[in-house]
């Protein structure tokens, strides 16, 4: 089918401009440098080793300086064991947990190499040959599903040549806790034979609707329901949410946001406590004990000892293939008994449930899934929900020429334009005062947000102003370029000062442990430097520090807090805005204060964009605009 073989044709291209900017960051720099790049741990300590399932031997890592830098390093990921002395001593692996600073590999060897114990150590991560493999997989496979009823439906449905259909006489589930909307979009899941949509914009309880429709959904159908996502993060909240309701949810792969309450619902954590595991510990000792006993024979040895390693590494194969089937069983056994499974979009095809079936699969944050992703899971049911909002971040995508050929449409985005009838738009939102969503109401959302009763007009304190644009204009607030990032020094300085000033009024009326949660983001990384360099040399900031939050848009996605601040940086003569012309990003930005927003920016630059010069009159009209040279102490 054509459609298919399109995507494949903008998967490969993504996956070239991948591998190139990869190897880009990768084939001539240091550990150092990789490190710096989040493409790295160095150095590391080889904690522990212990024979794993199928025969792998597990060496547990441990990094143990520069611990506080973010990286890229998940379970799941391919990854290489290193040496600095000598860059042929490698050996590769995929990454079966990781926590902190400590993670496991598995490798296929039966014993670490002499070069391991000489210190020097570190892990890279590979390039995520994996997920495209999967990806391609089940574009190909969905080409291939033709027929009447089910997946074949599904498939015709999603590519536009079949409509959508309700059942009427579904179901009724009422659920007193959800407003009409929610409920609204419960039917709509509960009915639809083939495809429903819940559009969540900011604050309107989309998991929350999820969860319930879950619970309804496996009483309607008494069948596993496959829930997934792009990110572990929001595999994670669902997990959570839908386990509280008291449903069985075993969780696929390892959580990014580990918590006791998580790690209980993992596969491995299950196995652990099964009954039938305490005879499979016992083999897999004794195969250790046959190992250990191996290792003290070395390879230079005469022929009779060799032989006994050899024989003595064959009783251990032996007896780890007995530990596999016992474990292959227990994994099998609780599989089976979850009413939920719950993976990332490329983790609904992991080893333990790839030849699992569902009537129903919910993929959360659609919006910001790439396609070819999400087919993995839709290939294995009937039915499909997408919950998300399109109007919000869309997926990451590396190569310029897959994005403006079509990659960067999400299938949610496509059904919704398609079958608007499948779309339920959950309208009451619980997060912002009035004046803050306002905007973002009429521009994305056709005006039709309301504000619950509860937010509509909650404020840091009396006669506070919700919503604050203060314009930099004429104050020669200059961004600069720096590496591939921009800044804008002046701006970083007036937010920081700002900050200061908020700060010193708030901890008049609150105590630091009631004080409000505030963040200041910026669409540029570089910005974000600065201004943490700043605050870290503010004595008036510091013993409120837990409560201030620094960082990039990209990463406030699904986030909220009372206060947010913008730092737009772009100010230039030639009014370039770079990519604040994705609105979609700024929609994300403008939608996670509570309490009160405030936005610096230059007017003469932001103006160009319509968007940006009807929010400044949005602001005016509020009363909510103000000068930069209002402000004492420039």
């Amino acid at each position: 089918m054509d459609y298919f073989n399109k995507l494949l044709d903008l998967l490969k291209i993504e996956q070239e401009e991948d591998l190139l900017s990869y190897r880009k960051l990768t084939e001539t720099t240091s550990a150092s440098e990789r490190r710096a790049n989040g493409l790295c741990w160095y150095p590391v300590a080889i904690r522990g080793t212990e024979i794993g399932r199928g025969d792998y031997l597990t060496v547990e890592i441990e990094r143990t300086t520069h611990q506080d830098l973010p990286h890229q390093l998940r379970f799941g990921a391919s990854a290489a064991l290193f040496s600095n002395h000598d860059l042929k001593d490698r050996i590769e692996g995929v990454i079966t947990h990781q926590n902190g600073n400590k993670l496991k590999i598995a490798v296929r060897i039966d014993e670490l190499p002499d070069w391991a114990r000489d210190g020097k150590l570190g892990v890279d991560v590979l390039f995520d040959q994996n997920s495209y493999d999967e990806m391609q997989h089940a574009l190909k496979q969905a080409d291939s599903i033709d027929g009447q009823g089910g997946t074949a439906d599904l498939v015709k449905t999603l590519t536009g040549n079949r409509t959508p259909e309700f059942s009427i006489a579904h179901y009724q589930y009422l659920i007193p806790s959800l407003n009409v909307m929610q409920q609204l979009a419960v039917d709509k899941i509960l009915s639809a034979d083939h495809l429903a949509i819940v559009h969540g914009p900011p604050g309107t309880g989309k998991t929350t609707t999820l969860v319930q429709a879950v619970k309804a959904l496996s009483k309607q159908d008494h069948q596993q329901i496959l829930v997934a996502a792009p990110s572990n993060t929001a595999v994670d909240l669902l997990t959570e949410k839908l386990a509280e309701q008291g449903l069985n949810v075993l969780r696929i792969g390892n959580p990014s946001r580990v918590s006791e309450r998580l790690m209980s619902l993992t596969l491995d954590s299950r196995m652990a406590e099964h009954p039938e595991m305490k005879q499979a510990k016992a083999l897999k000792k004794q195969a250790n004990e046959y190992k250990n006993m191996a290792h003290k024979y070395k390879r230079n040895f005469g022929k009779a000892e060799k032989e006994q390693r050899k024989a003595l590494f064959d009783e251990a194969h032996k007896i780890m293939k007995e530990v596999g089937n016992i474990e292959q069983y227990v994994s099998d056994d609780i599989i089976s008994k979850a009413d939920v499974i719950a993976a990332t979009l490329v983790g609904a095809n992991h080893h333990t449930i790839r030849k699992l079936k569902y009537k129903t699969v919910i993929i959360d944050e659609a919006g910001q899934a790439l396609e070819p992703a999400c087919w993995i899971p839709i290939i294995k049911s009937e039915k499909v929900i997408f919950a998300g909002d399109h109007c919000q971040l869309s997926p990451t995508i590396k190569s310029n020429e897959a994005a403006k050929k079509g990659l960067s449409n999400t299938l949610m985005e496509k059904m919704v334009n398609q079958y608007p009838e499948s779309v339920v738009l959950l309208e009451e939102q619980y997060r912002m005062n009035r004046s803050i969503m306002e905007y973002s109401s009429e521009v994305f959302y056709q005006g039709k947000l309301k504000a619950h009763d509860s937010v509509a007009t909650h404020l840091l304190y009396d006669d506070d102003k919700p919503l604050l644009f203060i314009d930099t204009a004429g104050a020669s607030f200059e961004e600069k370029t720096e590496g591939h990032s921009i800044s804008n020094p002046d701006e970083a300085s007036f937010v920081s000062k700002q900050l200061e000033t908020l700060v010193q009024e708030l901890s008049l009326r609150y105590s630091i442990e009631d004080f409000p949660t505030v963040a200041i983001i910026s669409p540029y990384k570089q910005q974000i430097v600065h201004i943490k360099e700043l605050l870290q040399h503010s004595p008036d900031i510091d013993k409120f520090k837990s409560k201030i939050s620094v960082n990039t848009i990209d990463s406030f996605q699904g986030q909220e807090r009372d206060v947010v601040v913008i730092s737009m940086v772009r100010s230039n003569d030639e009014g370039i805005i770079g990519f604040l012309a994705d609105i979609r990003r700024m929609n994300v930005a403008m939608t996670r204060a509570r309490k009160k927003l405030i936005v610096i920016g230059d007017s003469a630059t932001l103006c160009r964009l319509p968007f940006y010069e009807n929010f400044i009159a949005y602001a005016q009209k509020l009363d909510a605009y103000q000068s930069v040279w209002e402000f004492i102490n420039l």
